[in-house]
């Protein structure tokens, strides 16, 4: 137990460190190349009284890409562990060695692949180029991003099916429920479903601080499921987004990007279906299902009621445009996930 905790706490905290020590090299160059975009592209009824509370120049000149130091940080600290009991193997460097091919392999691949491919969308927006055609005009297209979160989804929902035969979710204080070969569709609907919510990255350390307790909730179940090396890359995660968060409070020294936010997103995926607790999901990350939810209730309304619901959407840029200011915004929803997410973890594990 003292081993497990250690792995766990251990590894998150230096993570931490390691991110925290990286910030300084990689900001000198974000601010060295300017790698900001020229617009935003996730608010729907975009309005003057919003321009108003929000400094557009100022955002706009802020990066963009700094979901890079997430993520490499997290596969620094994984590859540290593993050359470490490689060249000195110990029981103790076996046990902190978390990279395992049941538990770890699959989430970290699917965390780098996709912040590549987020990473790519971020340097397109970075350097724009207005003849770069339909996909390419202001980063991938939305058409492309989905089809590419879809189809790993569909590689992924694919392994659990038929590597792993997985075919069933887990419904609190009731069961399986098997849905056989509908399994992969459906891993591929909350890997999508996810990925929407990503347009909570709007606020100063909104989206860090949220994603912090989502991981953390999910390294808990993993934890009192005795899947160690999983609640030990959850604590990994969790560690570097608190470094991240150290820079993104108000004033943010960088935002998130959608290099962090894809890859954050599709490996809590896996992570997901590898705890089993599917359904508590919608509890323990609300605030990315309202902030989807809300843009797409904008835009059908705007689409065939022509009249909007929110006066900004996602959602929580509403309560701003109703005159929250930015930082109550963040800190209630904050609380809120809190609370949903210790919500979620208590269904999980007495369910």
């Amino acid at each position: 137990m003292i081993l497990n905790v250690l792995k766990v706490f251990g590894l998150s905290a230096l993570t931490f460190f390691v991110a925290i020590s990286l910030t300084p090299f990689f900001t000198h160059y974000f601010y060295k190349y300017k790698m900001w975009k020229k617009t935003s592209r996730n608010l729907e009824g975009v309005n003057d009284e919003f321009k108003k509370i929000h400094n557009e120049k100022e955002e706009l000149n802020t990066p963009r890409i700094g979901g890079v130091i997430i993520w490499i940080s997290v596969f620094f600290v994984c590859l540290l562990m593993f050359l470490i009991y490689k060249i000195f193997p110990t029981e103790l460097t076996q046990k902190l060695n978390f990279l395992s091919q049941n538990q770890t392999w699959l989430p970290l691949a699917v965390l780098i692949i996709s912040s590549l491919i987020g990473l790519a969308d971020d340097l397109l927006q970075i350097f724009q180029n207005q003849k770069g055609g339909p996909l390419f005009t202001n980063g991938l297209s939305k058409k492309l991003r989905i089809l590419m979160v879809l189809l790993i989804g569909a590689i992924v929902g694919s392994w659990f099916y038929y590597k792993l035969g997985m075919n069933s979710v887990y419904i609190p204080f009731m069961g399986d429920l098997y849905l056989f070969w509908l399994f992969i569709p459906f891993f591929m609907f909350v890997m999508l479903g996810l990925l929407s919510g990503g347009v909570i990255d709007g606020i100063d350390g909104l989206a860090g601080g949220i994603m912090t307790i989502i991981f953390a909730a999910y390294g808990g179940i993993a934890f009192f499921q005795n899947q160690i090396d999983l609640a030990a890359f959850c604590g990994v995660i969790t560690g570097a987004l608190l470094a991240f968060l150290w820079f993104n409070i108000p004033p943010a020294r960088f935002y998130m990007g959608e290099t962090g936010m894809l890859g954050l997103t599709t490996s809590l995926t896996v992570i997901v279906f590898l705890t089993k607790d599917v359904l508590v999901l919608p509890i323990i990350a609300f605030p990315l299902v309202a902030a989807a939810g809300s843009s797409l209730i904008q835009i059908v309304s705007k689409k065939y009621f022509h009249k909007k619901v929110f006066k900004v959407a996602p959602i929580h840029h509403h309560f701003e445009a109703i005159g929250w200011p930015s930082y109550k915004v963040t800190m209630r929803f904050w609380v809120i996930e809190l609370i949903l997410a210790v919500i979620g973890m208590v269904i999980a594990l007495i369910g």
